[in-house]
């Protein structure tokens, strides 16, 4: 089931491994910001919403003609940073040849994750405890901005920093869902818990299906890492543990699948 996000129950298989093994290839292959702190932005859904975020730094944009006459159309006033006309090689030497970069690319700082005490006013969050595949928080991230979640909730170890490839998976998510970081996830679910949002975890063995268990008002819906799903103290410091059912041959979902469907039925009950 999702929960365990394409897990096996049991430590130590050969599966576990296989996971382990990927969440470290994952870790180890993700793209770090330069040394002068800047990040590359690429793709035109994931450009133009930086371009649009007041709370971006941005440095410069490389475009090719196509590509910005496509960034620009319906675009009141001008693009807020030093525009380079290029041709689609020059992106790939920066992005590497298989990154869908759609002729455009945006060098920009880094979004600041904000403390848990920044929570603004939600009643939908979304907790992820120890998801490290980039393509899949992008992903979960433009699934949480599409159900209207106000933050997205993650650790400040064994997660992915922000990327041209997790922002590329975002689709411009990540311009418009607050990114919270915290040390200790155990005490960021009882905190959230004395706030007064229901914590949810998702997990096959829970012992009814989420429909029944998300109540609110307001739902704080943790989700587990690729392969091991939630970890033991996890599990233990939540409000409630949920399942989702699935009557079908396949008894388990991707972690961004789960998160979607999760937050289309937390968002149902709110």
């Amino acid at each position: 089931m999702t929960d365990r996000n394409d897990s096996d129950s049991h430590k130590g298989t050969p599966k576990d491994s296989h996971y382990a093994r990927l969440r470290r290839a994952h870790r180890e292959a993700q793209p770090k910001p330069a040394e002068n702190g800047t990040l590359h932005l690429y793709g035109l859904h994931t450009v133009r919403a930086a371009l649009d975020n007041p709370r971006r730094k941005l440095i410069r944009l490389m475009a090719t003609r196509n590509a910005l006459a496509r960034l620009t159309e319906g675009r009141s006033g001008d693009i807020p940073c030093p525009v380079e006309a290029v041709e689609p090689k020059a992106i790939d030497r920066l992005t590497g040849t298989d990154a869908v970069h759609q002729g455009v690319l945006l060098e920009t700082r880094p979004l600041l994750p904000k403390p848990l005490n920044a929570l603004g006013d939600t009643d939908l969050v979304l907790v992820l405890d120890q998801v490290t595949d980039p393509h899949n928080v992008g992903a979960i991230m433009r699934s949480a901005v599409a159900f209207k979640a106000g933050a997205l909730v993650t650790t400040s170890r064994h997660s992915p920093v922000e990327t041209g490839v997790l922002a590329k998976a975002a689709s411009g998510a990540l311009e418009h869902i607050d990114h919270l970081e915290v040390r200790n996830l155990a005490e960021a679910i009882a905190t959230l818990s004395a706030a007064g949002f229901q914590t949810v975890g998702l997990d096959s063995d829970g012992p009814d299906v989420l429909e029944n268990t998300a109540k609110g008002p307001k739902i704080a819906l943790v989700l587990g890492a690729e392969g091991k799903g939630l970890r033991q103290k996890t599990r233990a410091t939540v409000d409630d543990l949920a399942r989702i059912d699935m009557p079908g041959a396949i008894r388990s979902l991707n972690v961004s699948n789960a998160a979607a469907l999760s937050l289309y039925i937390c968002r149902a009950r709110l």
